[in-house]
């Protein structure tokens, strides 16, 4: 009879997952009883969150297919059924909360016995219950979007769930770092647990690095099956044979031995954390893909070697995705022009075989307008084919009627065709009237007026904005992440995906307005922030021009050009006589010249 009015035992966070937690086929890819066992460097950061540990904040920067997000659920339910509270769980966008809600936390109350019932069903109409804000006996689970003041200035908060921050924008709104705006719901609360969870992204700006820096910076070492010595596992230790990557195996660092990938398990078995700045009273943990049980090596291989293939954008996201590594930008847009000169080419009088699509940018100045005509291939490796200066006032008639009579030329290919300008992005933040004036009655032809903004946008956006005189469509460009593209591809030194070319008749002045910015880091309210700058008494035209040359290819992509499909499709005629091609009815007479009529460019033009 005493017994029954005992208290229920203390449970760990890991101890309360292995005893209760279900997982469902509708959100796990193994359904059943929740082991921890599975992935074992698990344990100790989920006990880090258990109210009795020492630690307030723990957190966790880690790759994907690491479990990263199943520890915030565990901790949610354990919440639920063992420590009730207020809790706020912030995503990246209201949207991401929303999914995160529907898709993960539902899922888990549903199929965890220990929760049925503690929180209304969401079909329901219980105000207890909404995707957003789900209440429960003795606490509540909030859930906000970073980019959303509002959500994130809600009542005291015991409990804070951070996930993805490296994805946050800088700024809720203007209420400032939304990190920061989370944390301080909970000040009053002297038991309280904060949670940072994300994939590190850019060194220096990442938000997860900074609060890693300040905490214990725990690795999971692991032993060696061979000689027994350990070691935090590495991506240069992976190896395989040539053109075998699913043999990838792992080289012990100590002894030399290749462990096959089915010795993890018992090497996960056997790890401890240790930490690499003991005394902090922030609980840091590190975990990359390497370790995952979901992932073997052979298979983290070939996702490299893709990832490499594709090029400084998805090597990033390799980096930072499957390594949990950060990715520093600063090194990688260095380009030494020395070595760029080196490279140049001479293209010949056609242009080159591998080009399939032609776009031009344009920079407008005082006195003048700048082009760059620059064509693409598969896997968007390019090729500079002419810079051409415009003189002129751009408030006159004669500098429009050159840069028309350039643009509707054809430049005759080296398969015999010919192709045109497939778009064209002109900036409209000078003489902003003649460029919408000019650009409206050619958005046929894909001619666009665009404006450069920084800050982390999409080089493209989804949609133009009409609010400009006549509602003439302009596109709002992301030049930071355009020229972070065109920089990061210059280190690419073999011609394939991604390479630029240079013709021979570019010049030193050239380069050196072409790279005329560097990325430097800077810090805004004590956040810090990347930004490009102008090097010293360097002009910009010819980055700029270049910026929006790569500018209209994305736009190209956006309404449907399948860059690779139309690479192949030219390949495939191969350098054959013109009366062939004439033949097959893939090209048509025009001005005197055979022209490759894409089947996508005749389909897909925009319109007003």
């Amino acid at each position: 009879m005493v017994a029954a009015f005992e208290p229920p035992p203390r449970l760990t966070v890991s101890e309360w997952a292995d005893q209760n937690r279900r997982l469902s086929s509708e959100a796990s890819a193994e359904a059943g009883d929740w082991k921890t066992d599975r992935a074992p460097y698990q344990r100790v950061i989920m006990d880090a969150l258990t109210p009795t540990s020492p630690y307030e904040r723990v957190v966790v920067m880690a790759a994907s297919q690491t479990g990263k997000t199943e520890l915030a659920l565990n901790f949610c339910g354990y919440i639920i059924d063992r420590d009730p509270g207020p809790v706020l769980v912030v995503l990246p966008r209201v949207e991401d909360g929303e999914a995160w809600s529907k898709d993960r936390l539902a899922p888990m109350l549903r199929y965890t016995p220990c929760l049925k019932g503690r929180v209304a069903d969401v079909r329901s109409r219980d105000s207890n219950n909404q995707i957003r804000h789900k209440q429960f006996k003795g606490g509540s689970i909030s859930i906000a979007g970073a980019n959303s003041p509002a959500g994130l200035a809600m009542r005291p908060i015991r409990y804070v769930l951070l996930d993805e921050v490296d994805r946050y924008p800088p700024s809720a709104g203007t209420e400032g770092d939304p990190v920061s705006l989370a944390v301080k719901r909970s000040t009053t609360w002297w038991n309280r647990k904060i949670l940072l969870v994300s994939t590190p992204t850019v060194k220096g700006t990442s938000r997860i690095e900074s609060w890693w820096l300040r905490s214990t910076q725990s690795s999971y070492w692991v032993p060696c099956p061979d000689c027994g010595r350990h070691q935090v596992l590495g991506w240069p230790n992976v190896e395989w044979p040539e053109g075998r990557p699913d043999g990838a195996q792992y080289r012990c660092e100590h002894c030399g031995a290749l462990i096959p990938p089915h010795r993890k398990p018992w090497m996960l078995a056997n790890g401890e954390w240790r930490a690499a700045n003991p005394k902090s009273k922030i609980a840091g943990f590190w975990i990359s893909q390497l370790y995952s049980p979901w992932k073997e090596w052979p298979e983290t291989a070939v996702e490299f070697l893709e990832a490499k293939a594709g090029g400084p954008e998805t090597l990033r996201a390799f980096i930072n995705t499957a390594l949990g590594e950060l990715w520093d930008d600063e090194a990688e847009t260095h380009v030494d022009i020395a070595a760029l000169l080196a490279r140049r080419e001479a293209y010949g009088p056609r242009l080159p075989a591998g080009v399939c699509a032609l776009t031009a940018g344009v920079d407008l100045q005082l006195d003048r307008a700048e082009l760059e005509l620059v064509g693409w291939g598969k896997g968007e490796e390019c090729w500079s084919i002419e810079y051409r200066v415009f003189p002129g006032d751009p408030s006159a008639p004669e500098l429009w009627k050159a840069l028309d009579d350039y643009l509707t030329r054809q430049w005759l290919h080296e398969y015999g065709m010919s192709l045109s300008v497939a778009a064209c992005a002109i900036d409209s933040g000078y003489h902003t009237q003649a460029v919408y004036d000019f650009c409206r009655t050619r958005y046929a032809r894909r001619i666009f007026a665009v404006k450069g903004k920084s800050g982390t946008l999409p080089v493209w956006p989804k949609k133009p904005t009409r609010n400009t005189i006549n509602r003439t469509p302009m596109w709002i460009v992301g030049v930071d992440s355009a020229k972070s593209v065109v920089y990061g591809r210059l280190r690419i030194e073999q011609p394939g995906p991604g390479y630029s070319h240079f013709p021979k008749e570019r010049t030193e002045d050239w380069f050196e307005q072409f790279l005329a910015e560097s990325l430097v880091t800077t810090y805004s309210r004590g956040v810090p922030v990347r930004e490009w700058r102008r090097k010293k008494g360097v002009r910009a035209e010819v980055l700029d021009a270049r910026v929006y040359a790569y500018a209209a290819l994305c736009g190209l992509v956006s309404m449907g050009l399948r860059l690779d499909a139309e690479a192949e499709r030219i390949a495939a005629l191969g350098p054959q006589p013109l009366e062939t091609h004439v033949e097959t009815g893939v090209a048509v007479r025009g001005s005197g010249r055979t022209v490759l009529r894409s089947r996508w460019l005749d389909s897909g033009r925009p319109s007003l």
